[in-house]
């Protein structure tokens, strides 16, 4: 889910849980960028049309999939923690188990992140949304998603 957002850089990172001071909230950050409109939601279409422009922009090779290192371009400077997780999270998005991850199944992940946020079900989302999705506990993302 918001994996995905964290994992596959700073254009799909969703903002990190709520700091003791929190810092002003930069319109076009995190989730946000994806607000054309500027009207302080990311709508699915909005959605869509960022993540398919992000899957463009790592599929470098223009091959139509994503190798690990297309999806993670800065995994050398990952420590061992952080390899394990973009490892697994590899290994969960590339659903036919092909060593590539389509665009069909990054699509797929963007559209469980989505959900994800989206808690309200409105089909908008914004930062708040996300934030709030980062803290629920695992158990309440599984009832959520049902």
């Amino acid at each position: 889910m918001i994996l995905l957002l964290l994992a596959a850089g700073p254009a799909l990172a969703a903002p990190d849980p709520e700091p003791a001071n929190p810092r002003p909230t930069r319109p076009n950050a995190g989730v946000m960028r994806y607000d054309t409109n500027k009207d302080g939601f990311v709508d699915r279409g909005e959605w869509d049309a960022g993540q398919e422009a992000r899957f463009r922009q790592l599929d470098t090779d223009k091959d139509g999939k994503l190798s690990k290192d297309e999806l993670f371009p800065r995994a050398s400077r990952a420590d061992d923690r952080q390899l394990e997780r973009q490892d697994a999270f590899f290994r969960r998005m590339d659903r036919d188990r092909d060593g590539f991850v389509s665009k069909a199944e990054f699509m797929a992940q963007a559209d469980r992140n989505f959900a994800r946020c989206d808690a309200d079900k409105d089909g908008r989302i914004n930062t708040a949304e996300c934030r709030q999705a980062l803290r629920r506990q695992p158990a309440d993302r599984a009832r959520q998603e049902r």
